[in-house]
This record gives C-alpha cells, sequence and structure tokens, in this order.
C-alpha cells in the first residue's frame, strides 16, 4: 500500500517518521517524531500539560470536506495553555482519521490568532528538560499537521505572536486581514523558535528572510507578509457591506480553488508535493509512482475520461 511505501521511504531518509500523508485509512495508529530514547513519553507529557488548564483547541468539521480549527482563547489572546496544546494534538489525531477531508482552515477566536504559549504554563514548566519535552510535543503535533492529507490555510487576524507565528508555519497557506500582523517575538523573550517554526520557515521565505524576521522580530504586516512570500492572499475588510462574507467564509471561498474535486484526487495532490517537499529526490519520484497509482483508473480517472474534460 502507498502508506506503507511512504512509511519505509522516510524511515530510510532523514525523516524519523511516516509522513501522515495517509491513505484513507481509519483507525490507524500514527507514528511520532520522537521515541521514547530520546526522553520522549507522550503520555507523560500529556499530563504534565493538563496540569495548566485554559481555553480550548475546537474542531468544526463540515460537510463540503473542509474542515476549521479554532484556538480559543480570548482572555489570553488565544495564547496555548497546557491543556490547549494537548486539545489540538487530539484534534490532529481526528484530522488524521477524516477520511472525508480535503481542506483546513486554522484560526484563532475573536479576531485574533494566537500570542503563543500561555506565559503561566510556561513559567511553571522553565526547566530545560521539561521546555524539552513540551517542544518536542509541540514538534510532533504541529509536523502531524502539516503532513495532513489536507490542503491547510492559516486565516491570520489581529496578531500571530511566537509560538502563534509557528503555528501559521505548519499551514500550506497563509491568508492575512487587513491590520494583522505576524512576528517572530522569541529573540525578545530570550529564545528561538521551538515548534519546528523556524525549519518551516525557511522553506516557506528562505534563509536569508527567515533570518531577518527571527534576527529582528520583524512586524509582518499583510504587504510585507505578501513581498517576502509568507502570506499568499489579504483579505479585505467588509464590515460594512451588508452581506458581507465573514472571514472565516472568505478564506473557505479562497481555499475552494485547491480542494475541488473529488476527495481521493485532493489528497493524492498533497501526498505527491508532500514527499517532493521531504523526501530526497529519487524516494519522492518513488513515492509519486505509487500515489499514481492510486488514482490511475479510478473513478473519477475514468469519469474525466468519459468526459474529455481534459483541455477545457
Amino acid at each position: 500500500m502507498v502508506l506503507c511505501a511512504l512509511s519505509t521511504q522516510l524511515l530510510r531518509s532523514s525523516s524519523c517518521c511516516a509522513l501522515m500523508a495517509r491513505l484513507p485509512t481509519s483507525g490507524r495508529r500514527r507514528c511520532c517524531l520522537y521515541s521514547s530514547t530520546q526522553g520522549f513519553n507522550q503520555e507523560e507529557i500529556r499530563q504534565k500539560l493538563r496540569a495548566f488548564p485554559g481555553g480550548s483547541v475546537d474542531l468544526l468539521k463540515q460537510d463540503s470536506g473542509v474542515a476549521v480549527l479554532t484556538v480559543n482563547n480570548p482572555a489570553r489572546m488565544n495564547a496555548f495553555s497546557g491543556s490547549m496544546m494537548v486539545d489540538l494534538e487530539e484534534k490532529v489525531s481526528q484530522l488524521e482519521n477524516w477520511t472525508e477531508g480535503k481542506g483546513l482552515v486554522v484560526r484563532g477566536a475573536a479576531e485574533t490568532f494566537c500570542s503563543g504559549s500561555d506565559l503561566n504554563a510556561v513559567r511553571a514548566i522553565s526547566s530545560p528538560q521539561d521546555g524539552m519535552k513540551m517542544c518536542m510535543f509541540m514538534q510532533d503535533a504541529l509536523t502531524r499537521l502539516l503532513r495532513l492529507p489536507l490542503v491547510s490555510v492559516a486565516l491570520v487576524e489581529g496578531r500571530a505572536l511566537g509560538g502563534g507565528a509557528e503555528l501559521t508555519t505548519a499551514c500550506d497557506f497563509r491568508l492575512m486581514a487587513t491590520g494583522s500582523v505576524i512576528q517572530f517575538v522569541h529573540k525578545h523573550m530570550g529564545l528561538v523558535p521551538g515548534w519546528g517554526g523556524a525549519a518551516r520557515l525557511v522553506h516557506i521565505v528562505g534563509s536569508q528572510n527567515a533570518l531577518k524576521l527571527l534576527g529582528g522580530a520583524v512586524k509582518v504586516d499583510p504587504e510585507r507578509g505578501l513581498d517576502v512570500g509568507l502570506a499568499d492572499g489579504v483579505l479585505e475588510a467588509d464590515e460594512d457591506t451588508p452581506g458581507a462574507s465573514t472571514p472565516v467564509q472568505q478564506a473557505e471561498d479562497w481555499l475552494r480553488r485547491y480542494t475541488e474535486g473529488p476527495v481521493p484526487v485532493i489528497q493524492a495532490v498533497k501526498k505527491v508535493v508532500l514527499a517532493g517537499r521531504e523526501l530526497p529526490l529519487l524516494e519522492a519520484l518513488r513515492m509519486e509512482k505509487e500515489v499514481f497509482g492510486t488514482v490511475w483508473g479510478a473513478p473519477a480517472n475514468l469519469q474525466a475520461l468519459a468526459s474529455k474534460s481534459k483541455h477545457k
């Protein structure tokens, strides 16, 4: 099967875990980025994080095949409490097993995206050992988020700061609302990104721009976001227009151009792109062949051939 081949290729390559770009198969146990030999005990970390409650991460799956994931802690600018980190990982697990999914919108409640970690939780887990465990937990969750066989977009309203900026990089695309800001403020906290944001940022904007954004803790507004390639689009404010679409509706409309079509085809597109991004060329080519074999002669392909729609 494609999933098994993909797992084998990744385990042989520099990646230490199978891509989560899986075939539509429910109930499959996923792999972690880290193992117990690296001090990673996921259940132990979950228990520690649950000791710091507050807020939630909410998931709405829609019949359209596009889900909405909401970081919901408005009292603290949607900062992640410990329990919210566990919520996020659990919601990612649900999405990994969503066989009818094609797209995902990631947003924050109350017109702001996310301000990173709740400082109350950060202060309580300030030892290097606990910090490393939290780092591994969130790297695992956000890597799996990016590896979902869904086309994802971060809808950035208000501010995306620190870990919130890192969360935007765990999506395939980023849409910024008018007046929004993405800022990697880690330097001001005496830190560097720890949730995988630096590595992903380099892939998105290149090493030179990543160094500027991280080293300068630059406030990236929509104009600059478009300029450096961090933003893929800007949503215009329409609040005064009767019947105007909400930002979430606008994001779903924007995403539709990439999610319109049969579920197996959209998921296959994400899988081959994922393989190309994470695997060496020869292994990515083999994986592309395997994924191609799952859609060649499948119902969507046969229907397209019958209607001769290729050149329409």
